[in-house]
């Protein structure tokens, strides 16, 4: 089925009008034709109705055509016009598709083959054109659109990064506190603990049994809440890059007996035996003794805490490249796969209910992957519940001297690293550094 097309002829000739029709209707086209005799006529029908293509005399008796083209287009009436001309002119043809016609036809070449040729090609072209023109438009559409929705996308990374601001001086200022509050607690608490340990002395003064029981209790409580203490500290001044190594040359067998000889009485208590074994040929080190003997404290205390009945074992061997390994076996609870990947985070602990069954502050193990990465080493983890677990260190013999040593890893916090050197100048001084490291014992 053909397309019935809508054409308008605007020419004053009622005859050249009539040669328009005879030949649409030679060359078989099927349309609707409206015919004018004027520009004004013209306008007034194009206001009111849709064509297909409109046929417009050059010389028309009211107004110039060019004109009458340029009124068209600017009251946005999109048509195919075609202009009738007397006699071919370059200049007259580049004035006419200047202005906005489609098409032009000399009237001495008006058959109907032409004729016919000329509307098929002003009607594809004029559609061709509105296609584009509504591609165009929804290009806009869709470009506007995008630059709302960046701007949104701005606005909201504007907002995130305030956010981010806000949480990092939230961050800096909780550090603060909890620097400023663990310095401040440990001073009353060392004083509980001299004070505790003088009560005990035979010299000043026999107690009871029961007193004995009393002080012993507060002297023990103590210790624990100064241990707490020294983590949060170790963790704000971790957290902020003021927690430096201090490598010395020591011997790493004598203060593994040192510990274990110390945390001996407190396995021997829950009927759990410790066993140590060193396959060493030299036992020199030159690592931050302290900070070994922290680390080894809280291997050795998280195995005795959850470990209810069985062994402990510390064990050191020699790694080549001059490395050592140390691990800590115990035959407690173990700890299921899908927790593995969080037991190093700050605050994390497996069980973080208020009515746990193991207390603690969930910094150790965060305390000594952030320490045993400043020293160059790292710190692995194998377990099975209801088994055991095995916790194992790899840390150089030789430490790297502080003017060595740059910005170190640090402190992993929710899945974040924050940055840690063993050269900040900022770093405590020494002797608060120390004391973190064990329990004070007052001279009198």
């Amino acid at each position: 089925m053909k397309e019935t097309l809508r054409i308008l002829v605007v020419d004053d000739d009622e005859v050249d009008r009539m040669r328009v029709r005879q030949a649409l209707t030679q060359a078989g086209v099927c349309m609707e034709m409206s015919e004018v005799s004027n520009g004004s006529d013209a306008l007034a029908a194009l206001r009111t109705t849709t064509y297909d293509c409109v046929f417009l005399d050059y010389c028309l008796p009211d107004q110039d055509v060019l004109v009458l083209i340029q009124r068209l287009r600017s009251l946005e009436i999109t048509v195919p016009l075609v202009v009738f001309t007397t006699h071919t002119d370059e200049k007259i043809a580049m004035e006419l598709m200047e202005s906005g016609a489609t098409d032009y036809l000399s009237k001495s070449r008006l058959c109907s083959e032409t004729l016919a040729q000329v509307l098929r090609y002003a009607i594809r072209i004029h559609r061709a054109q509105m296609q584009a023109a509504l591609a165009n438009q929804r290009l806009r559409e869709t470009n506007e659109r995008l630059i709302r929705q960046n701007q949104e996308v701005e606005k909201q990374r504007q907002q995130i990064q305030l956010q981010n601001f806000k949480l990092l001086e939230a961050s800096r200022l909780k550090s603060q506190f909890l620097a400023t509050i663990s310095h401040e607690l440990r001073t009353p608490m060392n004083a509980i603990l001299g004070f505790s340990q003088i009560l005990l002395r035979p010299k000043f003064g026999k107690l009871t049994n029961q007193q004995t029981d009393m002080v012993e209790r507060i002297l023990n409580n103590g210790k624990n809440l100064l241990m707490l203490l020294n983590e949060v500290l170790d963790f704000s001044q971790l957290e902020v890059g003021q927690l430096e190594l201090e490598p010395e040359l020591f011997d790493l067998t004598k203060t593994i007996n040192i510990v274990v000889a110390q945390m001996r009485s407190v396995a021997e208590a829950k009927k759990l035996s410790l066993g140590v074994d060193i396959d060493m040929k030299d036992s020199l080190v030159f690592n931050d003794s302290g900070r070994i003997r922290q680390i080894l404290i809280n291997l050795l205390s998280n195995a005795i805490k959850f470990t209810d009945s069985g062994a402990i074992s510390l064990e050191v061997k020699e790694l080549p490249n001059n490395q050592l390994a140390i691990a800590v076996r115990d035959t407690g609870i173990g700890i299921a796969p899908r927790d593995f990947q969080h037991i190093f985070e700050a605050f994390r602990q497996v069980d973080q209910s208020m009515t746990r069954k193991y207390p603690g502050t969930g910094l150790g193990l965060a305390i000594i992957d952030s320490l045993v990465q400043m020293m160059g080493g790292h710190i692995s983890v194998e377990s099975q519940l209801g088994v055991g677990s095995m916790f194992r260190i790899e840390v150089p013999r030789q430490l790297s001297l502080p003017s060595k040593i740059s910005t170190l890893p640090g402190l992993n916090l929710d899945g974040h690293d924050i940055l840690c050197s063993v050269q900040n100048p900022n770093h405590c001084p020494p002797k608060s550094r120390k004391a973190s490291m064990g329990f004070p014992h007052l001279k009198l």
